[in-house]
């Protein structure tokens, strides 16, 4: 069941078509990464390494290069950016020379899985066999596995020049403090005077909580292909969610110019912010460079667990001060993000969403960004945000219970509006944050009885602080008056359809009439990654610019045909019309075949820059039943509540609302990655780490809000990741008043919560 509060004033916006790519997904025809082939092509494997922190002293390949079948072996001396330029960690985001690190160890190996080597051969057996060859002699180090390890004093450092950086932003370099440990970065929120805060509470509340680290669950492995051209150029196939960033890391990492590496997107089988970053095409690339083959590497499960990023484990101590009657007066967080083995956890956006929602004068966030043995930690799904308010909402929930207020009036007194600062400082734009919160206080889910005596109900909210990057699209206008839509953003979860849908609506025709297709990087201006809930925006707007400027050379067109000046024709409901004689009309398909006749075809392309996208606001409704004889949860029902803006396609934003609020769920109850005592992951397989099933999951009810957002043409916010954020507080809300005992520390699987109730 869906409510979609608002009403639909659009034509094509708001409607239901059937997607574009629909028949190849279900049919099969679509293309994967793993799908690429061409005559002639290797097979590449990566040797990994077995030791979760030791000194890289020597690597002999010679074993590998005389099996019969193997064509080249490559080390990170191939890659040229390690000899030119040091490892520097100033920047974290996008940073090549840390890319290159992670994928090909240098003089250290960092985590149990790290890329040491890669062999390319004629088959993916011999590959393997050669790789394993290769004679690798390590100094064992001791192992930091945790933030709780990486924080002790006298801890082994696992970089001796990394330096702690200050920051009070969430992007930016920061202050160097000069002090060398396990913490790459302090970042500090702060607004109005704390201690003033805390004196002028009724009631002060602080505990601590905790998450694990968390898989994406993405069904495709990474995956890259690659051919080096006789004229110097690479071309590189592969799944990913940033061709462009794809293209400028592997440029980097090979020490060529960008307009020497061509990237072709496959179809994506699943990312949730984890194919931002290559693993793959620069170690194809250099395999390719040196046999002269194309060669394809494709990553096993187990390699995708042991090898790639997952979400970083966190630590957070919350603590509240508020008046009798509810309202805050102040609000601290303390947190700790595990980057995994190289900087750049995101800490950033876990410090803005904690009190995001909340209308609070003085606030203290500080985050701090360490490292630890374990994988690189990546983005997924609101990275860094459901941590966040998983400690927060639990904190707001325990409040209300000891205030004996009800859990939802306490947020909407606490509720912000336009002007409100965030953590950051910055004013909150517009957003249906009240709106929101009264729909789930008045919905009947949030009334209506409880059946039996070991059942419970929690609620719980989030916000997402949304930014935003350039775009591009190009429009051919074909002689039957259907379009080529061409894009540079990687469609997940539809955005091919939802940016068509808002260039039909410009040009006043059916999204059915045009075609819109994703391409390489030489076919389309630069585009930003798909990720962080920005794509139906930001490539939208290039969308519409596009659509504008193509009516704008057809009104130069229909007056070639009419003989009148281009400021006489107007255009409205897909219909051209000359303002002299208003009885001259050309329906957009009518003039689309006369262009020959006008000067030729019509092809416009824009680049537009983000407005900015606009906040997201979500919130959940869960009823749970746990076994008290087990710790077994059940899902009785669940309500997902999500600020759209103005749903472009219905359809598509309840599916980002069902999708992210399974992956909350999982990430609540079950999901976490089981690390040996010497780094290695014992869950490696989607047999042992356990994510939601169908028989796991409840009809999940979505209820869309429609708050326009004045950033957007149609009004449009981001879907994708609010909805990721609220499940994880809502269940955790759910089962402690289920069960009498609070649950602080993620996953609650059945064991953890025996433990819970036996220790009470």
């Amino acid at each position: 069941m869906t409510t979609v509060e608002g009403s639909n004033k659009y034509r094509v916006i708001g409607t239901r078509p059937m997607r574009h790519d629909a028949v190849d997904k279900v049919t099969g025809a679509a293309k994967y990464g793993a799908d690429f082939s061409a005559p002639g092509m290797l097979h590449g494997k990566i040797l990994r390494s077995p030791h979760a922190h030791a000194r890289i002293l020597s690597i002999d390949t010679s074993k590998a290069e005389a099996v019969p079948g193997v064509l080249a072996v490559a080390t990170a001396a191939d890659f040229p950016i390690i000899a030119a330029r040091p490892l520097d960690y100033e920047n974290f985001q996008g940073n090549p020379r840390l890319i290159a690190e992670n994928i090909f160890a240098n003089e250290k190996v960092l985590y149990k899985g790290h890329a040491v080597a890669a062999v390319a051969a004629t088959s993916q057996h011999v590959a393997e066999g050669a790789a394993a060859l290769i004679d690798v002699e390590y100094e064992v180090l001791p192992t930091v596995l945790s933030w709780r390890d990486a924080l002790k004093d006298g801890a082994p450092l696992l970089h001796d020049q990394m330096t702690t950086r200050f920051r009070v932003e969430r992007f930016g370099p920061g202050d160097d403090t000069g002090e060398i440990s396990n913490i790459a970065g302090h970042l500090q929120h702060k607004l109005g005077d704390i201690d003033k805060g805390f004196k002028e509470a009724d009631v002060i509340f602080e505990k601590e909580y905790e998450t694990q680290t968390v898989h994406q669950g993405y069904i495709e492995p990474h995956v890259a292909s690659a051919v080096w051209g006789s004229d110097g150029r690479v071309t590189v196939w592969t799944s990913t969610q940033g061709p462009f960033s794809v293209r400028t890391a592997t440029a980097a990492i090979l020490g060529i110019p960008d307009s020497s590496v061509k990237v072709v997107p496959m179809e994506i089988g699943g990312g949730f912010g984890a194919k931002g970053v290559t693993y793959l095409a620069p170690v194809a690339a250099v395999l390719a460079k040196k046999s002269g083959k194309p060669v394809k590497v494709v990553m096993t499960r187990k390699e995708v667990f042991e090898g790639s990023g997952p979400a970083s484990a966190t630590f957070m101590r919350v603590k509240l001060g508020a008046k009798k009657d509810g309202k805050l007066t102040a609000g601290q967080v303390y947190m700790v993000y595990e980057a995994g083995a190289f900087p750049g956890a995101p800490v950033g956006g876990g410090a803005v969403t904690t009190f995001g929602s909340y209308n609070c004068e003085n606030i203290l966030v500080d985050g701090y960004d360490v490292v630890c043995n374990k994988q690189k930690a990546q983005a997924y799904r609101a990275p860094g945000q459901p941590q966040a308010g998983f400690a927060v909402e639990c904190a707001i929930d325990e409040l209300a219970d000891e205030l004996k207020i009800d859990p939802m009036e306490l947020r909407l007194k606490n509720a912000v509006s336009e002007g409100d600062r965030m953590p950051n400082g910055v004013a909150h734009a517009r957003f249906g944050c009240v709106e929101l919160e009264e729909a789930m206080k008045n919905h009947p889910h949030y009334t209506a009885p409880l059946d039996g005596p070991n059942q419970g109900r929690g609620v719980a909210v989030a916000f997402r602080a949304q930014g935003g990057q350039v775009s591009s699209a190009t429009i051919n206008v074909n002689s039957d008056g259907t379009l080529n839509l061409i894009t540079g953003s990687v469609d997940i979860g539809g955005t091919r359809t939802a940016t068509a849908m808002q260039v039909a609506e410009v040009l006043g025709i059916d999204a059915e009439d045009i075609n819109p297709a994703v391409a390489d990087t030489d076919s389309v201006g630069y585009t930003g990654n798909t990720g962080g809930s920005r794509t139906a925006f930001d490539t939208g707007l290039a969308g519409i610019a596009a659509a504008e400027e193509v009516i704008k050379q057809m009104k130069g067109r229909a007056a070639l045909l009419w003989e009148v000046q281009d400021a006489d024709v107007e255009f409205t409901d897909g219909t051209f019309v000359c303002s002299k004689n208003p009885e001259d009309k050309y329906t957009f398909k009518e003039l689309a075949s006369r262009l020959m006749r006008t000067g030729g075809p019509v092809t416009c392309s824009a680049s537009a820059p983000s407005t900015g996208v606009g906040p997201i606001f979500s919130g959940n409704i869960v009823d749970v039943e746990v076994d008290p004889d087990t710790g077994k949860v059940d899902i009785l029902r669940c309500t997902a509540f999500i600020d759209a803006g103005q749903a472009v396609h219905p359809s598509f934003v309840e599916g980002q609302i069902q999708g992210a609020t399974v992956q909350g769920v999982g990430w609540a109850l079950n999901e976490e990655y089981v690390y040996n005592d010497d780094g290695s992951v014992a869950n490696a397989s989607f047999l042992d780490y356990r994510m939601p099933t169908s028989l796991d999951l409840p009809m999940i009810d979505s209820v869309i809000i429609e708050v326009p957002n004045p950033r957007h043409p149609f009004g449009l916010r981001g879907v994708g990741e609010g909805p990721i954020i609220p499940p994880l507080p809502a269940l955790a809300n759910a089962i402690s008043h289920a069960t009498g005992v609070r649950m602080r520390k993620l996953p609650m699987s059945p064991g953890n919560i025996m433990e819970a109730i036996e220790s009470n």
